[in-house]
């Protein structure tokens, strides 16, 4: 909770560039007071096993950079979860999201011990592709308009990794 001001500023900072893959939110979305109850949220979420949410720091200064977060989780039969990341527009093409997200998949299946992670990436987003190809995930086909983006339907790419190809690496 003691992050909440970086992840306001992380959020505002980025609010433009973010909405070019994901809805643009509300004002009251920008504002400490969500931040603060969306972290306190998480942290309960985390606590029942249903989500695992992370923040991304600068490893010299510190400073919040990203979140990545495993959410939607369910147990058995599926085993499985969604994963998603956002890295602030300054960070963009340094390795961060590739590190964050290998060590997500690390806790995913070790920690968390899930049999399938799943993400949901716009065709448009390549570095989003590159970032997921590069850590074992595998294309697995394109979902129809999925996801309502700032007054239109977007098309995403549905990309997967098992844990049998997470242990064969």
């Amino acid at each position: 909770m003691q992050d909440a001001q970086q992840v306001t500023e992380l959020v505002v900072r980025n609010k433009h560039y973010w909405a070019t893959f994901e809805p643009l939110h509300h004002d009251h979305f920008y504002t400490y007071d969500t931040q603060y109850r969306k972290i306190v949220e998480s942290l309960n979420l985390m606590r029942s096993n249903r989500e695992f949410s992370f923040g991304i720091f600068d490893k010299e200064t510190e400073q919040l950079i990203g979140q990545i977060s495993l959410f939607s989780l369910k147990r058995l039969p599926y085993s499985s979860g969604l994963v998603g990341y956002s890295i602030d527009e300054r960070c963009i093409g340094q390795g961060v999201a590739s590190e964050a997200l290998a060590l997500a998949v690390q806790f995913a299946f070790q920690t968390a011990k899930l049999h399938r992670i799943e993400a949901y990436v716009s065709p448009n987003n390549v570095g989003s592709i590159r970032v997921l190809e590069k850590n074992g995930f595998v294309r697995e086909g394109l979902m129809r308009k999925l996801l309502y983006i700032n007054g239109k339907w977007e098309d995403h790419y549905l990309y997967a990794q098992l844990i049998e190809e997470y242990e064969g690496k």
